[in-house]
């Protein structure tokens, strides 16, 4: 198999507890009660997409599906706002995942920037078919905070899987 450019290191398989645990955790810190502000970025949305990227078998458009629908319940929205919009982001992530992890962090988040966009997007559109009303422009600096955190949430969610450097000259892998 050839290695992308940028990864320069083999990664150890990931635990699917470690998944579990890191949507639950971004699900929870979803659930804080900051108040409702559009600008607020949308944690689970990056983790989902991370783990789209990164392991699409194990995470896809069906566990997107359903942490949509508890999203839904927990604001109180139209039930399907957010499972739609989590659907299509994982479909997205889907397919540019090969292609993404041959970037380095800061391309990749010019590349999810547009997927995290058209998720809001989704999301304002079917709150405005629903007769919501339109949260205001500070809407649109939400995708642009969750690529920003694209890079953090990379590093900290590789980090388990990254192998300690091994001085053993027998063993170069």
């Amino acid at each position: 198999m050839i290695m992308p450019r940028g990864s320069g290191q083999l990664l150890l398989p990931v635990n699917p507890l470690f998944i579990g645990f890191t949507l639950l955790v971004a699900l929870a810190l979803n659930l804080l009660p900051l108040g409702r502000h559009p600008a607020l970025p949308d944690l689970l949305a990056v983790v989902l997409v991370f783990w789209t990227v990164h392991q699409p078998r194990r995470v896809g458009v069906g566990v997107a599906f359903v942490f949509g629908l508890l999203m839904d319940v927990h604001q109180g929205a139209l039930l399907g706002q957010h499972a739609l919009a989590y659907t299509l982001l994982s479909f997205g992530a889907i397919s540019i995942h090969r292609r993404l992890l041959w970037f380095g962090l800061a391309e990749q988040a010019v590349q999810v920037l547009p997927l995290f966009l058209a998720a809001h997007l989704v999301a304002l559109i079917v709150r405005m078919l629903a007769g919501g009303m339109f949260p205001g422009w500070e809407l649109l600096f939400a995708p642009v905070v969750e690529a920003l955190l694209w890079p953090v949430v990379t590093a900290l969610l590789l980090a388990p899987q990254k192998r300690a450097p091994d001085p053993d000259q027998n063993r170069p892998l």
